[in-house]
């Protein structure tokens, strides 16, 4: 029998499996898992399976696997998910700490306790260039064509690709995003966002998922990314709100590192037999 939590930040919803103790499912088992229990019609349903074990460097450590069998770097709004249960089960305690993801050790604050909490997460230092993306060439990719629409690229964790169109809501998401997600540009693929400012400043995102391969309600990455490819434009300041499908978050740049902060919640405790 196997225990799990099932939480969401802003409806990207996780299953999480506590390993904190103890292998639960093998390593080679874990794409399996993930592919068969993140399905919504025959499984529990979520948009990713995470793992928490002890790290040798930081107080948890996170390893994501997807509905497609592959394991992501990290996700934002999966870190959050992360940390709300390690708070919940007694692993930290509301304040600061570390996590380790396939993307690095991230520092976290936890702000308040109960079902729902506030994570403030420092998601490090945007990458622009290619190497880092990843992306086929040299140099930076920012406001540039692709498949005739004017995208920016940047790693913000995994890779994304930003684009700015005035009409949020008509866009054929999955129509325009696949040519974008598996260009040979992109030897790992890569996520792509869609977004508009609304009249008050608050920039709209929406995200078609590498991994997911589709559109998901938020994305922790994505709206990272969105506010820093509008930073580098000069479209907005250091601080900016982000509206995804699924609520609010909020993302502050500062010394060439981004914040993110947003709620995660518990949805329920269940068991696999």
């Amino acid at each position: 029998m196997i225990h799990f939590t099932k939480l969401h930040g802003n409806g990207n919803d996780f299953i999480v499996i506590d390993e904190y103790s103890g292998l639960v499912v093998p390593d080679n088992s874990k794409p399996g898992f993930a592919e068969k229990y993140c399905a919504r019609q025959f499984g529990i349903g979520a948009d990713g399976v995470i793992f928490l074990s002890v790290s040798a460097s930081s107080d948890i450590k996170m390893r994501l696997f997807q509905p497609d069998r592959s394991e992501a770097e990290m996700c934002g709004n999966g870190i959050r998910c992360l940390v709300k249960y390690a708070l919940d089960a007694g692993y930290l305690s509301p304040g600061t700490a570390m996590v380790e993801t396939m993307a690095g050790v991230l520092p976290v604050e936890v702000k308040g306790q109960g079902n729902k909490v506030w994570v403030k997460v420092n998601m490090g230092k945007p990458m622009f260039d290619k190497k880092d993306i990843p992306m086929r060439g040299e140099g930076e990719f920012i406001d540039e064509t692709l498949e005739d629409m004017q995208v920016s690229l940047v790693n913000t964790g995994v890779p994304h690709a930003v684009i700015f169109v005035d009409d949020l809501e008509s866009v054929d998401i999955d129509r325009l995003a696949p040519p974008i997600r598996y260009h040979s540009l992109f030897p790992k693929g890569t996520n792509v966002n869609f977004i508009n400012f609304t009249q008050d400043g608050i920039l709209n995102v929406r995200t078609y998922e590498r991994g997911i391969e589709g559109e998901t309600l938020s994305c922790g990455t994505g709206s990272v990314a969105a506010a820093v490819i509008a930073h580098r434009l000069g479209r907005i300041g250091n601080e900016v709100t982000i509206n995804t499908l699924g609520g609010i978050l909020n993302i502050t740049i500062e010394n060439d590192f981004a914040f993110m902060e947003g709620p995660a919640v518990t949805v329920y405790n269940g068991t696999i037999p």
